[in-house]
């Protein structure tokens, strides 16, 4: 999803900055079961429509291995948790995830294959793992970085279809719909405040472009990253100067966890100390993992930047 503050860190950037096609459309209908099907057969099979093409999966999955935090956070919220088997290094949520050394960025083939999985879901082609676990028959789901919340709405809702857990899948989506259309219609428009949205302490930005920039779009807030000179590329690296110049109304931090970064260490960059959402209390300590990725979770990051937009606008009132 980029440019390094940690390996973990770094990765996760990439797997944002590499996600400019997202997914190729939503769950297709299931397809027609043989007439040897008995009803309990759930609707399978499915074909899917993912990254790598149609992806037609035989029967309801019972071994899933994720290689992507992202994608753990979705099976478990959408009831598919009891079938996953394995789930790679970076997967901290939710905490009953079977979790394993195996890794979404350096993907083993061999040490997947070894955990039996009737279905493999990757945010990442690295390595080329989609097409050498296809080589074994192996089903894969190539569902890469969401660029727009409809994409990430598409992606939980194929994940339903090829787990058997679409009803609930459907369920999940139309909760955050819901919550996220309420947040944005409490948030004031009118309050004319900008903010700045720090990946890591470089500094790298987001824009609005990107799909963390469009979470904050939902608020009215003007992204101060948008004007940077590189802009273009989604995720530009600013000067301190240029931030100081910008004096946003608002910082959120997504270096925390990995990178201690708060109020403190900010104002000690130079000619930082005096900007107004120093000054004013306005710097805001994200949660690294809910910042970067796309999953059910993004109602609680929409909560925190609506928190923090009501009380920007109280204090200015």
């Amino acid at each position: 999803m980029r440019p390094v503050r940690t390996a973990f860190a770094g990765a996760l950037l990439g797997t944002l900055l590499l996600a400019g096609c997202g997914q190729g459309g939503t769950a297709a209908s299931p397809s027609p079961a043989p007439a040897a099907s008995s009803p309990s057969s759930g609707g399978f099979p499915v074909t899917v429509e993912a990254a790598n093409g149609a992806v037609t999966i035989a029967e309801k999955p019972r071994r899933i291995v994720s290689l992507s935090a992202t994608h753990t956070e979705t099976l478990f919220a959408i009831g598919a948790g009891p079938q996953v088997v394995a789930v790679d290094v970076q997967s901290n949520h939710p905490p009953q995830a079977p979790r394993t050394s195996l890794s979404g960025f350096k993907p083993n083939v061999e040490a997947i294959v070894a955990q039996k999985p009737d279905l493999v879901v990757v945010s990442d082609d690295l390595g080329d793992v989609v097409a050498q676990l296809d080589k074994l028959n192996v089903p894969v789901l190539h569902q890469p970085s969401a660029t727009k919340l409809e994409e990430a709405y598409e992606e939980i809702e194929e994940l339903g279809a090829a787990t058997g857990n679409k009803a609930k899948a459907d369920e999940v989506v139309a909760g955050m719909k819901a919550d996220l259309e309420r947040l944005a219609a409490e948030a004031p428009k009118d309050a004319g405040l900008t903010f700045y949205h720090e990946l890591d302490q470089t500094p790298y930005a987001a824009t609005s472009q990107t799909f963390i920039g469009q979470i904050y779009g939902l608020f009215g807030l003007t992204n101060i990253a948008d004007k940077a000179p590189d802009a273009a590329g989604g995720y530009p690296k600013l000067s301190a100067e240029f931030v100081a110049q910008a004096d946003p109304d608002l910082i959120f931090l997504a270096d925390v966890k990995c990178c201690g970064q708060n109020k403190d260490a900010l104002a000690q960059r130079p000619g930082w100390k005096n900007l107004s959402a120093i000054k004013n209390d306005h710097v805001v300590e994200l949660d690294d993992d809910i910042a970067s990725r796309w999953g059910p979770r993004i109602v609680q990051l929409a909560e925190t930047i609506g928190a923090a937009v009501a009380k920007a606008e109280a204090g200015a009132s």
